[in-house]
């Protein structure tokens, strides 16, 4: 495993559409009208509807960007991310998601021991713009 470190782990390519940002927020319940008011979002500084932050960490949890390498662990629990976001993500937009193994170390547990796999994933879009960047650690125990 420990040579997978560095290398590229595939990437996934999903297209943002309108309604899965209105979804989202409908979801969560959040009512920002950036995400949900065409009209109001147009007179801001975006210049029209955007996705919200918290859509990249729904697409995470469906598994649609990060599976952890196979371990023979059975129990898989999320360690924790960070996001760093640089352009706003707009309805049409097609992201590609490319993940990398950063990290891999052992900690003893309660249940025995736990495999802490780091990643990175890069989320650029059409155009090629870097505009999202996150490290996820996923533990296996």
């Amino acid at each position: 495993m420990r040579k997978a470190i560095g290398k590229d782990l595939g990437s996934v390519t999903i297209e943002i559409e309108k309604g899965m940002i209105q979804k989202l927020a409908e979801a969560i319940e959040d009512p920002n009208p950036l995400w949900t008011d065409p009209a109001f979002a147009a007179k801001t500084r975006y210049k029209g509807t955007i996705a919200s932050p918290a859509l990249f960490t729904a697409i995470m949890m469906r598994g649609g960007a990060l599976r952890p390498l196979e371990t023979g662990l059975t129990r898989l629990l999320d360690g924790g991310g960070d996001y760093e976001f640089l352009k706003p993500v707009r309805p049409g937009d097609v992201l590609t998601a490319r993940n990398t193994l950063k990290d891999l170390f052992e900690r003893p547990g309660k249940a025995g021991p736990m495999l802490f796999q780091v990643f990175e994933t890069t989320w650029t879009n059409q155009k090629g713009e870097l505009v999202v960047k996150n490290t996820s650690t996923m533990i296996c125990y």
